[in-house]
């Protein structure tokens, strides 16, 4: 049984709102640092939707996600080089956007939802990391070989061998950066 009085419900949803927002805005900055290498760009964009799932949870990452996707849809300048729009979502880049919901809630699902007091085991970490961010790819390169109407091999070209090197740096990052952020996470929006 919780002691929990009202109030600290209340503050703790609200905490949890905030950092929803707050990965949601983390996100969105990652559009604004690209580096062009054809009709994918390089962005952190990916980095910022897996640590979501890492640092908050399955659901509450994911509720970052969607809550950027949305501010994409309503035409905010959220997505890859400033721009918004529906016009994004059904462009060829369209299933990378959809595979950061996907990657932060896999990297969530794999971590958990953070616990006070709970040590984080390093396996499980570099394995929510390597899944999340592959995930990415899953409706990425799908949905970008059937808008330009490539075959597998020069989707997997142009829309996977790009970004190796930047998600394993991204990635390396993420595995140092989860365990602090992730346990001051979890002092603030864990069941008491």
């Amino acid at each position: 049984m919780s002691n929990e009085t009202k109030a600290q419900k209340k503050q703790r949803l609200l905490i949890k709102i905030s950092l929803t927002a707050l990965f949601a805005a983390f996100t969105a900055a990652g559009a604004f640092i690209v580096i062009p290498v054809g009709p994918v760009p390089i962005v952190l964009q990916n980095m910022f939707a897996v640590l979501s799932g890492l640092i908050l949870g399955p659901l509450l990452g994911s509720a970052a996600v969607v809550l950027y996707i949305l501010a994409g849809i309503l035409n905010f300048p959220v997505f890859a080089g400033g721009v918004g729009g529906i016009a994004v979502i059904m462009g060829p880049t369209g299933g990378f956007l959809f595979g950061y919901l996907m990657a932060a809630f896999t990297a969530g699902l794999i971590m958990g939802k953070p616990v006070q007091g709970h040590k984080l085991p390093l396996l499980r970490l570099i394995i929510a990391v390597l899944i999340g961010f592959l995930i990415v790819y899953v409706p990425g390169l799908f949905w970008l070989k059937m808008r330009l109407d490539l075959d597998w091999i020069r989707a997997f070209m142009i829309g996977f061998v790009p970004f190796i090197i930047g998600d394993v740096i991204k990635g390396i990052a993420a595995v140092f950066i989860v365990p602090r952020l992730r346990k001051i996470a979890a002092d603030y929006i864990s069941e008491q």
